[in-house]
């Protein structure tokens, strides 16, 4: 990448965003900016058509946390504590989703913050943070256009859940359509478990708040190393600390509450965690030969759906 942006010592990339072929499409778009210490800033799509071979400043990590008052101001100082994690495109009718690592996750509208005319500014504060955590992820959700009441009768009656009591106060078809356009959010933890779960559990807040459980980060689990929305037909590499790899599927994974503690994914041994969770598209995957195409059986380590200690973290939440 050293050909194509010129970078300072110690700099890395960090976001490769495709943009629509047609440039019609981008006078539409925003970009979202999203920082580990919780800050996010949206701009137009236009204030980066433009850019030089020597590249253009994105946005300035100012210091301390950032305030709803924040001003366009590009004399602020850097924080070299903080550090940009992700960058999405998104449109005014999306949603933003913040993951971070202590298990917590929070879900505004992306007008919720005001459009930057500065590249440089520092942006607002998108989740107030506790102690110890940070942000390690940025997801772009799509609203539906469902109230409270709908989504909950949805989420007892949904195609994926097991059984079902009651009558459902949604029709067939509202169910059909629902589920035709649910997205689910998959979060993994350091010690291998995970799960997936629906994006309408996780409701609409003002952004700034501390946010809601997404997955239990209990002694079990570990912290959260990645979180992001995933749909059967795509395939996920998990990694450890200690230079082992898994292959699976996201439909391998069971669909479970937000506020639960997930399954096993990965087995690892003491000591070993999972640090890298990247996804994979199935169909444009190819058979890689290995020693003369042998075939290699599968460990004992990759271990899918495992339901123990399934319990949530809450018994009154549930799933």
């Amino acid at each position: 990448m050293v050909n194509l942006l010129p970078l300072a010592e110690g700099e890395t990339i960090s976001t490769v965003l495709p943009l629509p072929e047609d440039e019609a499409e981008w006078g539409g778009l925003h970009i979202m900016f999203a920082t580990a210490n919780g800050t996010v800033r949206r701009n137009s799509m236009a204030a980066f058509t433009n850019i030089p071979t020597a590249g253009k400043i994105a946005m300035r990590f100012g210091i301390g946390p950032a305030e709803e008052t924040e001003s366009d101001d590009s004399d602020e100082q850097s924080d070299p504590s903080d550090r940009l994690i992700g960058v999405e495109l998104l449109t005014e009718g999306d949603d933003v989703l913040l993951a971070t690592r202590n298990g917590k996750a929070i879900r505004f509208m992306a007008t919720d913050v005001r459009e930057f005319q500065s590249r440089t500014s520092r942006g607002v504060r998108g989740v107030r943070l506790q102690p110890g955590d940070q942000v390690i992820s940025m997801s772009i959700l799509h609203r539906v256009g469902t109230s409270q009441e709908e989504r909950e009768a949805y989420l007892r009656f949904a195609p994926w859940k097991g059984e079902k009591e009651g009558e459902c106060s949604v029709s067939e078809d509202r169910i059909a359509e629902l589920s035709e356009k649910e997205q689910f959010i998959l979060t993994i933890t350091e010690n291998g478990y995970g799960k997936r779960s629906s994006a309408y559990e996780y409701r609409r807040t003002n952004r700034g708040g501390q946010g809601i459980t997404n997955i239990d980060t209990s002694e079990r689990n570990g912290s959260v190393v990645a979180s992001f929305p995933a749909h059967t037909g795509e395939a996920l590499m998990l990694v450890t600390d200690q230079g082992k790899m898994i292959r699976t599927t996201v439909g391998d994974i069971r669909v479970m509450g937000r506020n639960t503690q997930g399954v096993t994914i990965f087995r690892v041994a003491e000591n070993e965690h999972v640090v890298s969770v990247a996804k994979i598209d199935e169909s444009e995957e190819e058979e890689i030969e290995i020693d003369g195409g042998d075939e290699i059986e599968p460990t004992d380590d990759a271990i899918i759906g495992e339901s123990e200690l399934e319990k949530p973290a809450d018994p009154e939440q549930g799933e």
